[in-house]
């Protein structure tokens, strides 16, 4: 009895592996699905304990302005700042980009110089000494990854 339990449960087993196997493979390119044009880059923050506020501070100032600047020139849709309350304790901050598109990824020394005309010298060296007196001594950055949504087309 045992062996046929076995047996219907291999067969089972092996039609169901059967049936998903082209269904995956039938997915295509821009016909079933496609990436998004906009790409987001997520960097994880380990921030550390009772130094949340004086970081927020910090990114008010440079980052948030920074990305103020590129948001007003087109480089970027969108920012966030977003707090992790819980889990493994490996990042506690999470900061987003949204670019419209991978070409705003990319170095261009148009766009940089644009950036600076607007932002100015001055806010760029300010922001630099920042992150070298304040941000490396408080805040550990832990990974940074890129990311397109796929979209599935209906």
């Amino acid at each position: 009895m045992n062996a046929i339990i076995k047996t219907i449960s291999g067969g089972i087993a092996a039609a169901t592996l059967a049936m998903a196997v082209p269904a995956a493979a039938q997915m295509e390119l821009y016909e079933n699905y496609q990436p998004a044009d906009e790409v987001v880059e997520l960097t994880f923050v380990k921030v550390d304990a009772g130094q949340f506020e004086t970081y927020l501070e910090g990114l008010k100032s440079t980052w948030v302005a920074a990305n103020e600047v590129q948001k007003k020139l087109g480089y970027i849709s969108s920012y966030a700042i977003y707090e992790v309350p819980y889990g493994e304790n490996e990042f506690n901050v999470v900061l987003r980009v949204t670019f419209p598109n991978t070409e705003m990824t990319g170095p261009n020394k148009a766009r940089y110089l644009k950036f600076l005309e607007e932002y100015g010298k001055a806010n760029l060296d300010q922001s630099n000494k920042t992150v070298l007196e304040l941000y490396n001594r408080i805040r550990t950055i832990q990974a940074v990854h890129v990311l397109r949504e796929v979209k599935m087309i209906k």
